[in-house]
């Protein structure tokens, strides 16, 4: 066998052992980005180099796993994994997300500590050569808020389905106590709970740092049916969900190489146009921080539609305006 196909059969190993339902032909191949056909040849050779391969009737299908997991030879870790983990405990960490950081650095020693002192060896000059070749370069912005308590009673309420209650300060009426049913957590420049509050159907957003005196209530709060976090986020161009835009930018010619290799969002449609520009659509909410980023864009680009976005650039660059015309007070 190959050198990449054998290394292709031990990732599908890795895979089928770590699943609890187990996998489906076609979900090895979407997996592997494979073909089925292919798909059958690496399960089968799976099946020859670990005969505790299980087989599951799911129907109309069948599910493979390898339900008591794989020996420790097989799992140990390379330097790139190690360092792509510690880069993201330590980018965590930069951000203000000390409690997702400090999960990360306990999830490196378990690691480190399962794999065997041989493999420990060998890794070291590696990993250390690395770690002092990369860094995190820190940008400006609000340090999100993440307290660790916060988090696990969210977090616990989601796996359970039950509601949560707390003190908010913040919306019309700073220090009411909401009831809510926690849908999911929006990590970014500021962490935001995504729920739904007692007697309504559509889901809203809270700032953690304004959630108090959090209690996990017996009460259920099941999610609602067909609510997808992602497809949540994705209609806002940030955090602030508001009425849903058809949006659509132009970006002039000098502007058009980073045009191409920038994501304005999730769901957009980038267009190169014959004079070198670039016209680019989505839709989306939350037009005050989608003219907040776009103020960084300088004369590169002109906003088409909406008006309401325009409006909303021509008011943000009026208030600057206002304050930097004045002479500065000192």
């Amino acid at each position: 066998m190959r050198h990449e196909k054998a290394t292709q059969v031990l990732e599908l190993a890795r895979l089928l052992s770590g699943t609890a339902e187990g996998l489906t032909l076609d979900e090895m191949a979407e997996r592997m980005g494979v073909g089925r056909r292919t798909a059958e040849r690496m399960r089968d050779a799976v099946r020859e180099l670990f005969p505790q391969l299980e087989e599951i009737e799911d129907p109309p299908t069948r599910r493979f796993r390898i339900a008591a997991g794989l020996d420790g030879l097989y799992q140990a870790p390379s330097a790139d994994e190690l360092v792509a983990l510690r880069t993201a405990a330590d980018a965590l960490a930069a951000s203000g997300a000390q409690a997702r950081a400090a999960s990360l650095r306990v999830l490196e020693q378990k690691i480190l500590s399962a794999t065997r002192a041989p493999a420990r060896r060998r890794l070291a000059p590696d990993l250390e050569a690395l770690l002092q070749a990369e860094t995190i370069a820190v940008q400006a912005g609000p340090r999100p808020f993440e307290d660790e308590l916060a988090l696990a009673a969210i977090r616990e309420a989601v796996k359970s389905m039950r509601m949560i209650a707390f003190r908010y300060e913040g919306g019309s009426t700073p220090g009411r106590t909401r009831e809510v049913t926690p849908l999911g957590l929006l990590f970014g420049r500021s962490n935001y709970l995504v729920a739904a509050e007692a007697g309504e159907d559509e889901p809203r957003t809270w700032r953690l740092d304004r959630l108090h005196d959090i209690e996990v209530l017996e009460r259920p709060g099941a999610r609602p049916a067909g609510f997808s976090l992602q497809d949540f986020a994705d209609e806002s161009f940030g955090i602030y969900h508001d009425a849903v835009e058809d949006v659509v930018l132009h970006v002039r010619p000098h502007g058009a190489e980073d045009a191409l290799g920038w994501r304005f969002h999730a769901n957009q449609m980038v267009e190169p146009l014959a004079d070198g520009s670039v016209r680019v659509s989505f839709r989306a909410s939350g037009m005050l921080e989608l003219a907040w980023h776009l103020f960084t864009w300088g004369d590169k680009l002109e906003i088409l539609q909406p008006e309401t976005l325009r409006a909303v650039m021509v008011e943000q660059l009026e208030l600057a305006r206002g304050v930097h015309e004045r002479p500065a007070v000192i």
